[in-house]
């Protein structure tokens, strides 16, 4: 334990409660967050109209949601490191600004392969934005306030995964200034340009407490274990499945290895490797990352299955499809904000456990439904299965990512944060990789019309059962998660300070500033 007056990475400055700054620097990297949330769902729901205005081939259409993917999942522990090493505030900004300039070039693309190029831009600046959230938050806030943050956190992740829908129906349908599609990706220019302005202002600069060098060599090999895994699994159906799709995949386990290899022997010989191997040393940590990776595969299936079924399978319209989801949106995040304050305090783990039993429940409830009323299932019939998996899903996504943080030192938090990211887009990446087994395998292609949406609704539930399958997984996975979060345990901030008093008095930097 360092003496109270001394300054530390890992202690906050005595003013940091009472310092306000740091609110307004959580709603701008929040807006950020989302920003970036409701970028990845906005596309799809416009997808016919890019492809009707654009005259983009399949193929493209493909490039379009799966470029944005992959440039963000391949780069996001790379942004954590690098905001480690130069500033998590300067990243951070340098982030926002090249992700507002990209929706710029997205918006005003003059063909689809300007769109392609764009939207892999557009990723390639959100993996420097978004791992510096978490990193700001985890550095800027005490253990003991970090339950209300995360639990804003949980709301906004629940806003933007199913508002993203609705909002790009209302932009494509209202047609604004004759734009077609176009306003979903320019909308995000004033949100960036407010964001870049506040930020400047008020988010306190914050670093790694000792000198770290960019590991290029681990950049490399992740990079290219992480396309060599998402890229088959992106163009696999569309491409018939080649043998060479199954050999990249393979290859990617072999690449992987060497990573492992070779930052174990980077840790050792200069402390500066891109993964942090040690992080995984930390139960809650190592459980936490488990439980987040398989979770992504169950919404990576979720949402994409769901918004063919209701579209291409009922014939909805966009805006009929996007209302249709408002429900699960308020009850996420009505769970979200209530399970990091109220009741993980109380019930600890199994809050969590709960969450998954719920969406499991409300996972049942949507197959039966789905079977009793086939093509003429209303909105309002869907309402009670959302929900039910809305409060499921609010319990879990706020608490998880305190849990995989909580203990860990904060000189990492940037390797952290990248990590989570991360290996979320993978789960969500082999989410999008098995729909075309679990759904469209499901389904007879050689029907007449008249059957389209009985084969759409047997699909349906058929991948249902596959996500009921893996939510039953992530209940037992989570029994490898502490029973109480560290940071509701008086002075969890002792966690932090063994690293943080490694480094000389003069490398080291409050938390916050007055």
């Amino acid at each position: 334990m360092t003496s109270p007056s001394t300054p530390t990475a890992a202690a906050p400055s005595p003013e940091a409660p009472s310092d306000r700054r740091r609110w307004f620097a959580l709603a701008i990297v929040m807006t950020a967050a989302f920003m970036d949330l409701v970028d990845v769902t906005i596309v799809n729901i416009a997808i016919p109209a890019i492809q009707q205005d654009a005259g983009a081939t399949f193929s493209q259409i493909q490039w379009i949601t799966a470029g944005y993917a992959l440039a963000l999942g391949a780069g996001l522990i790379t942004g954590g490191r690098l905001g480690d090493i130069y500033g998590r505030k300067k990243v951070f900004l340098i982030g926002i600004t090249g992700f507002t300039v990209a929706s710029a070039l997205c918006g005003f693309a003059a063909n689809p392969e300007m769109l392609v190029a764009s939207r892999i831009l557009q990723g390639a600046m959100a993996a420097l934005m978004v791992p510096q959230v978490l990193s700001i938050v985890h550095a800027t806030f005490p253990a003991h306030e970090r339950g209300k943050v995360f639990g804003l956190f949980g709301m906004v992740v629940g806003l933007g995964a199913v508002s993203g829908p609705l909002l790009g129906a209302l932009l494509t349908e209202w047609n604004i200034l004759g734009l077609e599609w176009r306003p979903i990706f320019l909308i995000n220019l004033p949100v960036g340009i407010a964001g870049l302005l506040l930020g400047r202002k008020f988010i306190t600069e914050s670093k790694a407490p000792r000198a770290l060098r960019l590991d290029l060599v681990g950049v490399v090999l992740v990079t290219a274990g992480l396309l060599m895994l998402l890229y088959p699994l992106t163009r696999g159906r569309e491409l018939g499945w080649p043998l060479w799709g199954y050999a990249m995949m393979a290859g990617a386990v072999v690449v992987f290895g060497a990573l492992i290899a070779y930052e174990r022997n980077k840790a050792a010989k200069d402390g500066s490797p891109l993964v942090e191997l040690s992080l995984f040393k930390v139960r809650s940590f190592a459980a936490g990352i488990a439980v987040q990776t398989v979770f992504g595969v169950s919404l990576g299936i979720f949402f994409l299955v769901w918004t063919m079924y209701m579209q291409v399978g009922l014939g909805w319209s966009e805006l009929r499809a996007g209302l249709t989801g408002v429900p699960f949106s308020i009850a996420v995040s009505v769970a979200a904000g209530i399970s990091v304050q109220k009741l993980v305090p109380r019930f600890g783990r199994k809050v969590l456990q709960a969450g998954a039993l719920t969406m499991a429940a409300g996972v049942l409830i949507y197959i039966w439904e789905a079977g009793r009323y086939g093509a003429d299932i209303a909105p309002w019939q869907m309402a009670l299965p959302l929900v039910v998996m809305g409060l499921g899903m609010g319990l879990i996504v706020a608490p998880l990512t305190d849990a995989v943080l909580s203990e860990v030192p904060r000189e990492h938090a940037g390797s952290a944060s990248g990590l989570i990211n991360t290996v979320q887009q993978m789960g969500n990446a082999l989410g999008l990789g098995l729909v075309s087994v679990v759904f469209f395998g499901a389904m007879d292609e050689n029907v007449v019309p008249q059957q389209v949406a009985a084969e759409f609704a047997h699909g349906f539930q058929n991948a249902l059962w596959w996500v009921f399958g893996v939510l039953v997984v992530i209940f037992l996975l989570m029994l490898g998660l502490p029973r109480r979060p560290a940071q509701h345990v008086e002075g969890a901030e002792a966690l932090d300070a063994p690293s943080a008093s490694a480094a000389s008095a003069s490398d080291r930097e409050p938390a916050l500033t007055s």
